[in-house]
Parts: C-alpha cells; sequence; structure tokens
C-alpha cells in the first residue's frame, strides 16, 4: 500500500477525469491535496468532499494554468496554507480537433498556453520550494499523442511531445536538489475528453482495434501510475515516460 501521508499535492485539472481519478487516489493514500480548477467549481467541491471524507485536508483552488501569475498565486496559497509542497501532478490540458490546413490563430496559441506553458509555468513554481526542501515529485501528463503524432490533433500532438522532452530535460537538472521528474503517456480514457469519439460505436471499434487490450483505459488506471511514480517505490526513477496505453504504442 503507498503511503503519502504528510504530504502536500498540488494535481491541475482536478476537478475531472484522470484527474478528478488522481486527486481521490492520492487523498486514499494519505496525502493533503489542492485541487486546482478553472471552470467547474461544482466538480471540484464535488471531489473535494470525496477526498476530505478520506482524512486528509484539500483546499480547492480557481486558476488557470496558463497564466503564470495565476499559477504563482496557487503555490502562494499552498504554502501559506500547508507550509510545503511535495508533490506536483501536472494534468490539466484541452484535446480540440483542428485540421492543419484550417486551425486558427487562437486555436493554436489556447492550446500551446494550457498544454505547455501550463505544465512549465508548474514545474518552474514548485521547484523554488522544492529545491529548498531538498525534495519533491512532479508527475506531467503527456500523451501518445507525442510519440506517434495525432491527424488533425497536431497543435495537441506537439505539446504533448514538448512535454516528454521538457521532463527528460528537468529530471536532469533537478536531481541534485532530490526532484525526481516524471511523466505518464496515456492512450484512450473513459473521460469527458474522449466520450465523443468513444460514444460512436463505428469509431469505437475503430480505436478498441488499435489496442491489443481491445479496451480504453479507466482514469483509475491512470492514476494509479502517477501515484506509483510519486511514491517511494518510484525513488530512483527520474526522466522516465511511463506508457499506460494498453499496448497501443510500445516504445522504450
Amino acid at each position: 500500500m503507498i503511503d503519502l501521508t504528510g504530504k502536500t499535492s498540488i494535481i491541475t485539472g482536478g476537478s475531472r477525469g484522470i484527474g478528478r481519478a488522481t486527486v481521490l487516489k492520492f487523498a486514499s493514500a494519505g496525502s493533503d491535496v489542492v485541487i486546482v480548477y478553472f471552470k467547474n467549481q461544482r466538480e471540484a467541491e464535488e471531489v473535494a468532499n470525496l477526498a476530505e471524507a478520506k482524512g486528509v485536508r484539500v483546499l480547492p483552488i480557481k486558476g488557470n494554468v496558463s497564466s503564470r501569475k495565476e499559477m504563482e498565486r496557487v503555490v502562494d496559497h499552498t504554502l501559506k496554507q500547508f507550509g510545503k509542497i511535495d508533490i506536483l501532478v501536472n494534468n490539466a490540458g484541452i484535446w480540440e480537433r483542428a485540421p492543419l490546413h484550417t486551425m486558427k490563430e487562437e486555436e493554436l496559441e489556447r492550446t500551446l498556453s494550457i498544454n505547455l506553458k501550463g505544465v512549465f509555468y508548474g514545474c518552474q513554481l514548485v521547484c523554488r520550494p522544492m529545491m529548498s526542501q531538498r525534495s519533491g515529485r512532479i508527475v506531467n501528463i503527456s500523451s501518445t499523442a507525442g510519440q506517434r503524432g495525432e491527424p488533425f490533433y497536431s497543435h495537441y500532438a506537439a505539446t504533448k511531445g514538448a512535454i516528454i522532452s521538457l521532463t527528460k530535460s528537468l529530471a536532469v537538472e533537478l536531481a541534485r536538489y532530490e526532484i525526481t521528474v516524471n511523466a505518464v503517456a496515456p492512450g484512450w480514457v473513459d473521460t469527458d475528453m474522449a466520450a465523443l469519439p468513444l460514444s460512436n460505436e463505428e469509431e469505437r471499434e475503430a480505436i478498441l482495434s488499435l489496442i491489443p487490450l481491445r479496451r480504453v483505459a479507466r482514469p483509475e488506471e491512470i492514476a494509479d501510475s502517477v501515484l506509483f511514480l510519486t511514491s517511494d517505490m518510484a525513488s530512483f526513477i527520474t526522466g522516465e515516460i511511463l506508457n499506460v496505453n494498453g499496448g497501443a504504442v510500445l516504445c522504450g
């Protein structure tokens, strides 16, 4: 059983999907949790109540991850409330279809800002208190799209590939402070983000045909991988991209 008792974790995009599952897994493991959400206040408060019922302290904070100023406020508020930051999970992200020849500038900027800048700002701001305490765990959520590309979602795939490079770069840069930096790269997951294609029988069958395990992941299965990378069981793992995709993409 993984024990995170006494730890303080920040989880972005924590109101639904993979983020929600991660919040509940971390709370079950004993970690106090800061839930960063942007729009879904009701969902954030709901998951906060479920997490608090597990006997930990939970703080939902509204914040736009693509704004350095807002993420600085999240980090400052966390330090005031809990006195430290042990774990950061950069989960917030968007997945919007946009063919290259019709992609608008604002579509590109929105995806770059949330998916890439949001991860960068989170890492940059939490690394300072982590460096001072000489310990920390950072887990970034990438995607199979960042490894093999994804047609009609090229901007999304580009950000997820950049997260992989960022993870490897920061793992080496922060290692001397006993801070590990890893990423989880999910394939298809049964979340709201993927609900539309998965609800179409023809599209779902096409998706499943590419997955050797013949099903999509549950959010909890991705959360388990994140939890592992933040635990003492992964103390000598850094710069790793953990693929959780049912065998759909096989890479070292």
